[in-house]
């Protein structure tokens, strides 16, 4: 059912995700729902599968930590300069997860054939690519419209039961403002429904205006809102908010170690202050 605004709390907003899910989330510059990844954490979610669209970061990172994950389906899991994720390094040495290794065009790729509700879409450019030989879920086919030998490679459809994440702002009706973020359109398309936080909520419809409604995503396509300012934080966020840096350094040395890391739950996931 398309969603309307309601004063629903975080913990119903994360409730609705059930065990098992496979989540679309996107990289750290692109709007990630961090006040939801926390409320994850806390309902104690299980056995989710993430693809990271293309890449992910510090989401992922803390859902992996926390014992959240079973599977990660991405490009990159990296933290950039701050240095390698200590949770992920550890879960992936430890084979703890399940890890799908993929390039930033096949999950593009796996969620446009997603979009068109059809079973693959053809790539080229990991042709002769290691990627390539450990990725038994990629077929090298023959093109079909060639008399001559032609591989290419056939990415399956990723259809996610969920695209999470953070945007600026939606109206009661349910509209969500991406502004040029198609990204994220893209991934609320593929799934089967999209959760969003967001920074604000306009009490008028975000199509009134050809210039707001160019960049809205219908509420067709959004199963749930929260109404969580600065959502994204400590992430940055490209309609303004800038990293914590201070808090991202503090994250690397206290989760360099098991018992670093849970003291970092309790203070900032499982603490007062993380809870609204």
């Amino acid at each position: 059912m398309p969603a309307e605004y309601s004063d629903l709390s975080i913990s119903d907003f994360a409730s609705a995700i059930p065990d098992g899910a496979k989540l679309a989330i996107p990289a750290d510059y692109a709007g990630v729902s961090m006040a939801a990844t926390r409320a994850l954490i806390r309902r104690k979610a299980k056995n989710l599968h993430l693809v990271g669209v293309p890449t992910s970061g510090l989401q992922a990172e803390l859902l992996i930590g926390a014992g959240c994950v079973a599977t990660l389906e991405s490009s990159a899991l990296t933290l950039g300069e701050y240095g390698p994720a200590p949770r992920f390094t550890k879960a992936v040495r430890e084979g703890s997860i399940h890890l799908i290794d993929a390039t930033c065009p096949a999950i593009h790729a796996g969620l446009q054939a997603s979009q068109k509700g059809i079973p693959f879409m053809p790539l080229r450019g990991i042709l002769g690519s290691d990627v390539l030989k450990h990725h038994p879920g990629w077929k090298v086919i023959q093109n079909p419209f060639s008399e001559s030998e032609d591989p290419i490679v056939a990415i399956p459809a990723i259809q996610p039961d969920i695209a999470l994440f953070h945007a600026p702002l939606a109206d009661r009706d349910g509209n969500v403002w991406l502004g040029r973020k198609r990204e994220l359109v893209n991934m609320s398309h593929a799934s089967k429904t999209a959760f969003v936080t967001v920074d604000a909520i306009c009490e008028t419809s975000l199509f009134e205006t050809e210039e707001m409604a160019a960049g809205v995503l219908p509420t067709l396509y959004v199963g749930e809102i929260y109404h969580a300012p600065n959502g994204s934080w400590p992430l940055p966020f490209w309609n303004g908010a800038k990293v914590d840096d201070a808090h991202m350094q503090e994250y690397m040395k206290m989760a360099a170690s098991d018992a670093g890391f849970n003291e970092y739950l309790e203070r900032y996931v499982y603490g007062e202050s993380a809870m609204a």
